[in-house]
């Protein structure tokens, strides 16, 4: 007996019963994004290798143990991309956007695949939306991409998400935090685990992040990123903090919040929330200023983040604001016999054509069970078609919700349907 087929772990199928949910979410997105001027940008699902090794970074854990991989006939490295922000910068120079008006404000709603362990809010596929924003370094356009995630987060009805800010710096002021934190991670080299062992002299800003309890502990007494900022960086993350208090826009800064990829400068933030497991951060994001530059374009500054899709699905069902009503039809036709399944069909085609939802018997049922399907598809009205009716032009329709049926001039549906 041959395998059965299954989907690949850490991918998932979603049905009908779950995409209005979906749908919700990203038809806010859009409307939110649309609102503070973002226009969608769409790329590939696959790029070159070279391209997120260069601009996610050689010793993150994206490129070194997460991405897939493959060569094509040609003999050509390609990757599934693992985030979206490298594509759009990609995407901007071979374009030639960068001439555009600036700044230029981009958002995209994309699957994105890394080899990770599934869990809850973690597969292998995921499903993102981000935004991007290039041309412009004051920090006011960094309030302006938190307030665009803090209001599709609060438009979506979530509930207990709290904003965390940090500074992580610039590649002036870096090289000080990253030797002060060489020197406290290496007096306690024993203790981090392997992994840690490793990153300490590649990208020690990534064992603050480190899940592990003993690390976490040692990462606790570490010193901080806004100790040791230069001039420039503190005053913007004053700034940044300036607008949001004039936004309205509550945060907490916490110095532990690290990035993954190597392109984040200065400004970092995630919002939290809490009560969905490990996975909290349903949003991540920073300031990259240097991007551009490091995939052979312009100096164009940028900021942006990217929202996880089924973490905000866990967020929205913990607030309770998940449950989205499935399409119900205003009219199910029950036909009894060929000539009234094209009566029938001729109906629900010109009630689609008006945009209404209608179905009609298309599987031969018996009339009982047509009455149970339109009760079971919720229909708000069911119309019965059979020989007799079409030659009197009349037939019943019956209001299922109060189960009351009046006769009607079956030509008449659409007005009484129109003011129902």
């Amino acid at each position: 007996m041959a395998n059965k087929i299954q989907k690949p772990r850490g991918t998932m199928d979603i049905f009908p019963n779950d995409t209005p949910l979906w749908q919700k979410i990203e038809n806010t997105a859009k409307d939110v994004a649309s609102r503070f001027g973002f226009g969608e940008i769409r790329t590939p699902t696959f790029e070159e290798l070279s391209l997120f090794k260069r601009g996610v970074g050689e010793v993150t854990d994206v490129v070194q143990k997460e991405m897939y991989t493959f060569k094509d006939r040609e003999d050509r490295a390609f990757a599934l991309r693992p985030e979206g922000t490298a594509s759009v910068v990609r995407a901007i120079i071979e374009n030639g956007k960068t001439s555009d008006a600036m700044p230029l404000k981009y958002y995209y709603l994309i699957n994105c695949f890394r080899y990770e362990k599934p869990q809850a809010g973690r597969s292998r596929e995921f499903f993102q939306f981000g935004t991007e924003m290039f041309g412009t370094k004051d920090p006011s356009a960094d309030a302006t991409v938190i307030s665009l995630a803090d209001t599709l987060i609060r438009e979506l009805g979530i509930k207990n998400v709290k904003l965390h800010i940090n500074s992580i710096g610039c590649p002036e002021c870096r090289p000080k935090y990253r030797e002060a934190l060489v020197n406290y991670f290496s007096a306690h080299t024993d203790e981090l685990c392997d992994t840690c062992k490793e990153r300490l002299n590649s990208n020690p800003l990534r064992i603050l992040d480190c899940k592990s309890p003993i690390c976490s502990k040692i990462a606790s007494g570490a010193p901080v990123t806004v100790d040791h900022l230069c001039d420039e960086c503190s005053e913007h993350f004053e700034d940044l903090k300036k607008y949001l208090d004039a936004m309205g826009i509550e945060y907490s800064v916490d110095t532990r919040i690290v990035r993954g990829l190597d392109y984040y400068t200065k400004t970092v933030f995630e919002f939290i929330c809490e009560g969905i497991g490990a996975q909290s951060t349903v949003c991540g994001g920073g300031r990259y200023d240097g991007l551009m530059q490091q995939l052979d374009g312009p100096a164009l500054p940028g900021i942006g983040f990217g929202m996880g899709l089924t973490r905000i699905i866990l967020a929205m069902k913990e607030s309770g604001c998940a449950d989205i009503p499935e399409a119900r039809p205003l009219l199910y036709v029950a036909p009894l016999g060929k000539n009234a399944v094209a009566k029938s069909l001729s109906i629900v085609s010109k009630l689609r054509d008006k945009g209404v939802y209608a179905e009609c018997d298309i599987s031969a049922r018996s009339l009982r069970a047509q009455m149970k399907y339109a009760d079971k598809l919720g229909a708000k009205y069911t119309l019965i078609i059979g020989d007799s009716e079409i030659e009197s032009g009349k037939a019943m329709l019956k209001n299922m919700e109060k189960s009351e049926q009046t006769e009607i001039e079956i030509d008449n549906i659409f007005d009484i349907l129109k003011e129902a």
